[in-house]
Parts: structure tokens; C-alpha cells; sequence
């Protein structure tokens, strides 16, 4: 007899990620680059894996502890892509000096200065990609920008490797059409090719030109010029995915298992155990045309509940009720029952948990532990 997890737990459907990894590997396949998985989604060895038929391969972190986390694990190309805190480099230099080829990434000359200090002060190269920005959504240097080959000089003249570019083009979670996908594809494709030629033209290598939010991964048509893409969230998919129409919500892979505890005022609301302690209170939906709110909710066997939402939490008590303007009866949800909360945002749900129950597929017990890395 099968013992179910208590509750909250985050469940994964393995045959769902197994879909979705097979969907945009052979998509990048027919594309002809390299996939270095952004694992900052599900920060689990198995889900990787499965991208790399068992093995392993090129990985992307966002975090120090999950690149020695997958290091332990055998992983020896590793990307670090968020900005170098200088205090970082000596961590950094320990993972390298293990045998990982890990590189850093940096968009401004102080980082530079840091990055080429460091390296005269302990006679060991740091390869480094330079951050691009695509859509002024959040960091990098604009391909034009003459910072972008002052970096380049700093880190060269004080023995650094110009290793190449990298860009997130972050505005494609907000392109709500196909159209506006692949402009966003195409514009991020643009911008960093353009920029390694920049750096190659001024005499650095700039091997590595590397791009990939989910949404321009799979909307991409063209990527010459581009060596490997990074789209991490495609492994579990998630609300806000679903809501832009890069997948459907079939696809969502993970979803947090939660017990019907009681009922709100006159009967308004259904309360269960999972606040934003399980489910985090991400609202990355509220923009879109149709707002999830905190996330949909589903039966335990998977069936979506017409209209019925997490509207609110509390830290250990979540709230589900019918979708504002929606004339509609609460279903029968007794006390004790279990529902599943799809999640906006799969990262920051899935951050809320030390480790995910797997289950084979739909309407199947669950049957294996995948342990995540947690912290920075």
C-alpha cells in the first residue's frame, strides 16, 4: 500500500517533463544549436538529466550553491548567469580549480576591474561572457554601447578570456502573440550576434553567443550565429507560459498538492493547507488577459475545476474561491479532500520546496524523491 505525502508537497508528472524536453530538444536539434538548460527551475538533478539522455552536459545556474551542487554530481560545463559579485571570485576560482569549466558573466567596467584584479592577484584566468541587453528589460550593455569593448579591454589587458555574449530577452513573458515571440527571437539573435562581432572585430575570440528565454526558444526560426540557448522553464512550464501561449496547460509539469481544511466567511471560500509557503505569492499573470491570480486549481486526479481559483494565502492557509465576475457554485470540496494549486511562476514555486513526489504520469502513484539544491 502506497503511503501519499503529506500535504503540501510538490508533485511533478514525469512523463509531462519527458514532453516537454523532447519538444524543444528536437526543436533546437532542427536549429542547430547547443541547449544549456537553465536549471534554476526545478535546481534537480533528474529532470536534467533527462535533457541529456541520462548524462550530462552544458548546464546554466543562477546560483553559486547550484553550480556546486550539480558540479558534485559530474556536471563540468557550467554557466553562472547572473551578474559577478566580486566577493564571489574565490568561490568561483575553488569550483574552477575542481576541474569546472565555469564561466561568469558581467556588464559594467567595475565588474571587469574586480574580475581582472582578481586574476593578477592569483595567476589563473576567468572566462567571461558579457551581459547584452535586447529589450532594456533588466541588465547588460547595448550592443552599440562603446562600454561594451572598454569591458572587453579591461578583462583582456589584465589576462581575463573575452569568452563571449549573453542575453535574456526577459520582454518575451510579456509578447503576447507568435508574432511578437519570434520579433523578440529575432531581436535578442540580432543584438548579441552583433555584438560578438564587435568584440571580434576589436581581436577577442568571443566564442560563445548564447541567448534563450523559453518564450524566443521555442519561437526562434533562425538563430545563425548563435552557439547555445538557455530556456530553463520549459522542464515543468507554468501559468504564466500557458497565459502567452507557448504551451497549454496540459503541459504544466508541477503542480503543489494541498488539503481541503475548512471554509471562509458565509461560505464564500474553501481554505486549505497550502499558503504562499508552498505555493509562493508570485502574481505573474496579473498583467495578461486572464489573470490566474495566485494559481489554478485542479482535482487530485488532475481535472481542472471550471473557474475556481487561489485568490489568497496566508503563510500556511490558502484560499480558493470562484473567479471574480464569475457566476458560479463552490464545487464539493469536503474537508479532507485533496486539490492541486498549477503554479504562476514553476521557479518560484518550486523554490518554496526541498524536494519534488514524482509520479510516472497522470493517474499514477507517486513513485520517486527528486531532491533539489536550496540557498546561494
Amino acid at each position: 500500500m502506497t503511503t501519499l505525502p503529506d500535504t503540501p508537497f510538490a508533485r511533478v508528472d514525469r512523463a509531462k517533463v519527458a514532453r516537454n524536453v523532447a519538444r524543444l530538444r528536437a526543436h533546437l536539434d532542427d536549429l542547430g544549436v547547443t541547449w544549456r538548460p537553465h536549471v534554476k527551475t526545478s535546481k534537480a538533478l533528474e529532470p536534467t538529466a533527462m535533457i541529456f539522455d541520462g548524462g550530462t552536459g552544458p548546464i546554466t545556474v543562477s546560483t553559486l550553491a547550484e553550480a556546486e551542487f550539480f558540479a558534485d554530481a559530474g556536471y563540468t560545463d557550467i554557466l553562472y548567469a547572473v551578474g559577478i559579485a566580486p566577493g564571489k571570485l574565490e568561490r568561483v576560482a575553488r569550483l574552477r580549480r575542481r576541474g569546472v569549466d565555469l564561466m561568469i558573466l558581467l556588464d559594467t567596467v567595475a565588474q571587469a576591474v574586480a574580475v581582472a584584479d582578481f586574476v593578477a592577484g592569483h595567476g589563473e584566468s576567468l572566462p567571461v561572457l558579457v551581459e547584452i541587453d535586447t529589450d532594456g528589460h533588466r541588465g547588460g550593455v547595448r550592443p552599440d554601447d562603446p562600454q561594451l569593448l572598454e569591458i572587453a579591454r579591461v578583462l583582456a589587458d589584465g589576462g581575463a578570456e573575452v569568452r563571449g555574449v549573453m542575453a535574456h530577452a526577459g520582454g518575451s513573458y510579456f509578447a503576447t502573440t507568435p508574432q511578437a515571440q519570434r520579433d523578440a527571437a529575432d531581436e535578442e539573435r540580432r543584438a548579441t550576434v552583433d555584438a560578438a562581432e564587435r568584440l571580434r572585430a576589436a581581436g577577442h575570440a568571443a566564442p560563445v553567443v548564447s541567448v534563450g528565454s523559453t518564450p524566443t526558444a521555442h519561437a526562434a526560426s533562425d538563430l545563425t550565429g548563435v552557439t547555445e540557448v538557455r530556456a530553463g522553464n520549459v522542464v515543468f512550464f507554468d501559468l504564466v507560459m500557458a497565459g502567452i501561449g507557448v504551451c497549454a496547460v496540459d503541459d504544466l509539469a508541477l503542480s503543489v498538492v494541498a488539503t481541503v481544511i475548512g471554509r471562509g466567511p458565509d461560505d464564500a471560500s474553501i481554505l486549505t493547507d497550502a499558503g504562499w509557503m508552498a505555493t509562493s505569492s508570485d502574481r505573474g499573470t496579473a498583467a495578461q488577459a486572464v489573470d490566474q491570480h495566485l494559481g489554478l486549481v485542479t482535482t487530485d486526479e488532475g481535472e481542472v475545476l471550471p473557474d475556481l481559483l487561489m485568490v489568497g494565502a496566508s503563510q500556511e492557509h490558502g484560499v480558493l474561491a470562484i473567479r471574480p465576475g464569475v457566476e458560479r457554485e463552490l464545487p464539493d470540496l469536503p474537508v479532507g479532500s485533496r486539490v492541486r494549486i498549477l503554479p504562476i511562476h514553476a521557479c518560484a514555486t518550486a523554490s518554496q520546496h526541498d524536494h519534488y513526489e514524482v509520479v510516472a504520469g497522470e493517474g499514477e502513484p507517486c513513485s520517486e524523491r527528486w531532491e533539489r539544491c536550496r540557498g546561494w
